[in-house]
């Protein structure tokens, strides 16, 4: 009796684990970019960053799910390239409003300087 609950709680530890580190591969790609995307949605400057990575990282991840359907391989990668592909376009998003804002800004200050 004790052996066969020792066993379970062991195969619960170890699913326990796997959904863990699956987890953590799916979602940990994202979590760099949530202080990025908090930090210029905050001060509405997009001067850092830059959009050419995240053209990088689409392309990659497209790449990488057309691969999947030709050869299957594990789910959690498949996940993750989803996952950063919402994030990568969230994250063009609002870099392409913060500039076309910011943009739009300085036109206005060097007109209004013009104008009688």
């Amino acid at each position: 009796m004790v052996g066969e609950d020792l066993e379970w709680l062991l195969l619960l530890l170890h699913q326990l684990v796997v959904w863990g580190a699956a987890g953590a591969m799916v979602f940990g790609g994202v979590v760099p970019y949530i202080p990025q995307y908090r930090d210029i949605k905050r001060t509405q400057n997009a001067e850092g960053f830059s959009s050419y990575v995240c053209l990088m990282l689409l392309v990659a991840n497209i790449l990488r799910i057309l691969f999947w359907f030709g050869r299957h391989f594990e789910s959690p990668l498949l996940w993750q390239s989803m996952i950063m592909i919402v994030t990568m376009l969230l994250m063009l998003k609002l870099c392409t409003e913060v500039r076309v804002l910011n943009e739009v800004n300085t036109k206005r200050c060097s007109f209004s300087g013009k104008w009688p």
